[in-house]
């Protein structure tokens, strides 16, 4: 197959990418600064060229916080960056997997929130992340919509290079620990996204490693994970002013891939050892 992949520079996109070429499909990769979403001009001049068998679409505006205060910019990428990816894979009649997020429900129930659930977003993030999914449906008969939560891999900026930069850098640690949540490792996710484009069982699905936690308990986690000596300290989100409020319980069902046949990935304990233990290896290289 001939997939396109939009972010494809990203933590995910990297690692998707490179799944992708293990399986000896041929990768079109789409990125900033050539490969823009809001361009629909050349986005519609690279599908007419490549004529791609499917989509991964990965590219969004994440900056949840800064989000708040420029939500024009937000919303032109993950919601009319969206459509316009949409609009071209149902004109070109293939299949769209679109990646959302846990950010999507109000988090306000102490529950697994299933696929169909109601959407009740809290911040701009979500906001537009839920119209890029409205988008999708409303554009497309071939999409898989993945909801995925607390994002790490080697090859970006996330929560764990964090705590780990800070661990060094101090003996304690204020942690939000009223955010419940499940981890997902980039290198486990990126192989079902590969077997969900592979396939042809379209529909919502939630992706990500299996057990919960709060931020505060992840911290701790990957304070004993790195070796670090850090101690943690658990405060209130009231305590950690954010310009964009967070769902306090936003962890996701995995009903819809056990429906379909396809794999859970492994606990987020798991995971992060492996993280850490590649991150360690490459230090050293």
């Amino acid at each position: 197959m001939k997939i396109l992949v939009t972010g494809a520079l990203g933590q995910l996109g990297t690692d998707v990418t490179a799944a992708l070429r293990e399986r000896g499909h041929s990768v079109i990769p789409y990125d900033m600064p050539g490969g823009d979403i809001c361009d629909y001009e050349k986005l519609k001049e690279v599908f007419a060229e490549e004529k791609p068998d499917g989509v991964i679409h990965l590219a969004a505006y994440t900056a949840v916080d800064r989000a708040e205060s420029e939500s024009e910019i937000c919303r032109a990428v993950n919601t009319k960056g969206t459509e316009n990816i949409a609009g071209l894979c149902a004109e070109y009649g293939i299949k769209l997997l679109y990646t959302s997020t846990d950010y999507v429900f109000g988090g306000n129930e102490n529950k697994f929130y299933e696929t169909d659930d109601v959407k009740a977003p809290l911040n701009v993030y979500g906001i537009t992340k839920l119209e890029g999914e409205e988008a999708v449906k409303r554009l497309c008969d071939k999409y898989f919509i993945v909801r995925i939560s607390w994002v790490f891999g080697e090859n970006g900026n996330n929560f764990v290079y964090t705590m780990m930069r800070l661990g060094k850098e101090r003996e304690e640690i204020s942690v939000v620990n009223d955010q419940t949540g499940s981890p997902t490792y980039t290198k486990d996710l990126a192989p079902l996204l590969c077997d969900m484009i592979e396939s042809e069982k379209y529909g919502e699905y939630h992706a990500t490693n299996e057990g919960v936690c709060t931020f505060a308990e992840f911290a701790a986690e990957i304070m004993k994970a790195s070796g670090l000596r850090a101690k943690i300290k658990p405060i209130t989100s009231d305590e950690y002013p954010a310009a964009a409020e967070r769902p306090h319980y936003s962890t996701l069902s995995k009903k819809s891939l056990d429906e379909n046949g396809f794999a859970r990935l492994p606990d987020w304990h798991d995971a992060l050892t492996r993280f850490t233990a590649n991150v360690t290896e490459k230090d050293k290289t």
